[in-house]
């Protein structure tokens, strides 16, 4: 991961035990207080100078991050950096950041640009990997023991599947779904992040869905798909 890289001075630190977060209110510290201010208070502190703010910012989005350049590129150790050189990106521009929009949002934003440079100077296809459990498929990924070997081939087939049919999207469509359905942003945030109308977030997603609804059908799963 990358919780043990350096931004600017900046320490990514390891998460601490859980038990270090069960403490009264009493007992809280500046680093459990942290914990429970808004993103946008985290920024107002980072940016008069209490760096500790800035790595809770980092420890509370880092995995959503590095989760969104892994499937937009489909490698581990480039998806890393590109997460790495988004929280760099955004420390360096945190004085930039006026609000408008939620600090996640922003955030997603600066990621997803770098993804599509890496894209584009690799010339590369994204390779989407789809999640155990999927919002996207009314299936839920089960990890009960009880489940059996037929039903958890049927689910590796189910996201190869998935897996083919989203790079058949264009790149607004498959952006527009990984966001929505990948990590659970409102479609006002898509837009957001993506610098686009309301409307048209819609429309990327009606349309990049009847296309998934099209092709896993002709794998006989077209009812995985809302």
């Amino acid at each position: 991961m990358v919780s043990d890289t350096i931004i600017d001075g900046v320490g990514l630190p390891a998460r601490p035990p859980l038990a270090e977060h069960r403490l009264s209110t009493q007992e809280k510290g500046p680093s459990a207080l942290r914990m429970t201010w808004t993103d946008e208070e985290l920024v107002a502190r980072s940016l008069a100078g209490d760096t500790s703010s800035f790595d809770e910012l980092i420890q509370r989005w880092e995995r959503p991050i590095y989760a969104l350049a892994y499937r937009q590129i489909g490698r581990e150790e480039d998806a890393r950096d590109v997460c790495q050189e988004t929280f760099l990106r955004a420390y360096r521009a945190l004085i930039g950041f006026r609000g408008q929009a939620k600090f996640s949002s922003w955030l997603y934003r600066i990621a997803l640009n770098l993804c599509r440079d890496w894209l584009r100077r690799e010339r590369r296809t994204p390779v989407v990997q789809p999640p155990e459990h999927v919002d996207l498929l009314d299936l839920a990924a089960s990890r009960e023991p009880s489940e059996s070997i037929e039903d958890r081939v049927a689910r590796a087939d189910l996201a190869r599947a998935v897996e083919r049919a989203m790079t058949l999207l264009s790149e607004e469509q498959r952006t527009a779904i990984i966001l929505k359905e990948y990590h659970g942003l409102t479609f006002q945030e898509i837009a957001d992040v993506v610098g686009c109308p309301l409307s048209t977030v819609k429309t990327r997603l009606y349309q990049g869905l009847t296309v998934l609804r099209r092709e896993l059908g002709r794998t006989g799963v077209s009812a995985a798909v809302r």
